[in-house]
Parts: C-alpha cells; structure tokens; sequence
C-alpha cells in the first residue's frame, strides 16, 4: 500500500469515529450552501461563521436572492466577519452564476474557477462536498496537515512548495467518499493538527507523520519570509449632529480597505478634519472631545485612527444619493460597518 492510499484510508477511518457531520452547511450540502460556507471560512473560525451563515442562509436561501439584494444589505449581514472582498465577490460571483449559467451551479471545475472570487481550491470544496466530484482542496489546514506528514519544508508561499503540497493533495485524495474525505482532512487541520499544540498523541497519522517522528512539528509547516509591516494613522471625523444621536457616515469606495462599507471620513489631519467638516457640515460646533484610538491589524499593514468627535448643527444637506448619510446610533440602517466602527458607535 502507498503512503498517500494509507494516509487517506486512516483518515477516512478517522472521520467516521471522530468527524464533523452537524454543522449548518451539511445540512442539505448544495453547491450555494457549501459555497457560501467555503468563503465564509476563508481566515476565520467555524464557531465564528456558524450564527453568521445561518442569518445569511435564512435572508438569501438561493443564488437568486442573494443576487438581486441591495449590496448594503449584503455587507451589513457581513460586518463582524472581517475581509469584506470576500462579500462584494460572493455577490458578483451569484450574479454571475444568474447571468451566465440560469442560477445554476457549475459542476465542471474550469467554470467554476471562472467565477469571481473563486480559486482552485475553493472550486475543489464546492464539488467534492456538494457532489462527491473527486477533486483535490488545499487551504491553510490541508497544507499544514500535508507538510507535516510528508516532511514538506520551505516557504509555504514559494511556488515549488505549493506545487508540491498540491501534487500531494491529488494522489491523496482518493476515487470514493471524496466528500468525507475532504471534510475529514479540513477537520484533522482544524482540531487536531492545529498550527501551535497539535495533538499528536490521538493523531491518526502519529506513526505515518514525519514532523511526529522527528519532533518538527513547530518546524512544518515552513514560516512565510517576514516582511516589516508598515504603519498608517488617520483621523476620523465624528461629526455628531446636535440632538439627533445620528453621526455622518459615508461609502468607502469599492476598491481599498473596507470597500464598499460606511464609515466616517478619515483625513490625514486634524485641521484637515475640521476644515472639511466646517465646510461640509457646517459652522456651528457645539462641543469637541477625543475618544481613544483605535488600533485594527490588516493583513498588510496596521491601521491607528484616531477619532475626533463633533457634535455640531448641521447646516448643510449632507445626504448626497448613495454617498454619504446620517447614521442613526438609536436606530442603526441596515448598512454595512467595519467591525471597527461598529464597536466604536455601540461605544458613543
């Protein structure tokens, strides 16, 4: 027997004792659901996307629906998730699937990688969970299980490495029970081969893992080269309308951080606040104050805002068609907000 036939038969031998079969997206595994799973669990944790899923599941039941909402919408029921490219391409992604394929998911792998937003491994998700279509996955969990068993060392983010890792995931991914098998190998990543304090000793591949055997656990997988990170710091204009409890915000735009959300203008400086808001809002300033900064770690850079906070009459219309509003903190729009920015309003 070959070692990838052997690492997927005690996988699969695994997962029928110790497996994941309760969350909300196995429940009625169709390609949308599964799909809509998949991006949701880009980066962030099940217990996390569980409640989210199931809010958005009961909002937009199909592809349709979820096409043809208000993207505000769309984004509102998304804020807290964080990585909001991934809601503006799950939106163009069902529009697309409306548009060229009759609301229809795509079974074949090549169309549904040309579908926005969807890479190959997210495509190899969707087919083998939703159809059994024996296709191979590689994200975060399958890469460090994989690197882990075989040895594979090196920058995780170096093209000879990834080609390795994914030339691994094909000869183990086996001819059936491929939807069991894909689970399987995302939950072995999930709960027992964890990036810190794996649990080798109930580990299925204990014996078969080369990082068990020549304690290299924390070794593999390989560490990204690190980069300095840079640093930004903005200010960010609460411009509180006197007697209303309601605060301007406007749409960031689609592209950059936070696109597509609301979010109080940011200037660079504070003058520069305050010009724009005498000129924009108005003259009349009531009271001024300082609440503290706000610290928000991005993928590629750290972000320090500062929020300058005005309660002001406002004397000029602000509400330009699609671009800017006032945010009523009582009674919140159904908009989409920056994680950041919602605690910050549930704070004033």
């Amino acid at each position: 027997m070959s070692t990838t036939q052997e690492f997927a038969d005690r996988l699969l031998a695994w997962f029928d004792v110790h497996g994941r079969r309760h969350l909300p997206w196995q429940q009625n595994p169709t390609p949308y659901r599964v799909w809509v799973s998949e991006v949701m669990l880009q980066q962030t944790q099940v217990a996390t996307v569980i409640p989210y899923f199931e809010r958005f599941m009961a909002r937009f039941a199909n592809v349709e629906a979820l096409a043809a909402a208000p993207a505000d919408e769309v984004m509102h029921l998304w804020t807290g998730l964080g990585y909001y490219a991934r809601a503006r391409n799950l939106q163009a992604c069902a529009q697309a699937v409306v548009a060229r394929h009759g609301g229809v998911f795509p079974m074949e792998i090549e169309r549904v990688m040309a579908l926005p937003g969807i890479g190959r491994s997210t495509a190899g998700a969707i087919l083998a969970l939703s159809g059994d279509v024996r296709h191979p996955i590689l994200d975060g969990n399958v890469k460090r299980v994989l690197a882990r068993v075989f040895g594979i060392a090196g920058d995780p983010g170096a093209k000879a490495v990834i080609d390795s890792l994914w030339d691994l995931a094909e000869r183990c991914t086996p001819h059936a029970r491929v939807a069991a098998y894909t689970q399987a190998i995302m939950d072995l990543g999930a709960t027992v081969c964890t990036r810190s304090r794996p649990a080798c000793t109930v580990c299925p591949m204990s014996t078969l893992c080369v990082a068990a055997r020549e304690g290299r656990q924390a070794e593999l997988p390989g560490r990204k080269a690190r980069r300095v990170r840079p640093a930004r710091e903005a200010v960010l204009l609460i411009a509180e309308r006197a007697g209303s409890r309601a605060v301007l915000v406007e749409r960031r735009p689609a592209s950059g951080i936070w696109g597509g959300l609301w979010s109080p203008p940011q200037f660079d400086t504070e003058a520069a606040a305050l010009e724009w808001c005498r000129r924009e809002v108005g003259e009349g300033a009531i009271g001024m104050e300082q609440p503290p900064a706000i610290e928000h770690a991005f993928t590629h850079f750290d972000l320090r805002l500062k929020p300058l906070r005005i309660v002001c009459v406002a004397r000029h219309a602000v509400g330009e068609p699609g671009d800017r509003l006032w945010y009523a903190l009582d009674a919140p729009p159904r908009v989409g907000l920056p994680q950041p920015i919602r605690e910050l309003f549930k704070q004033l």
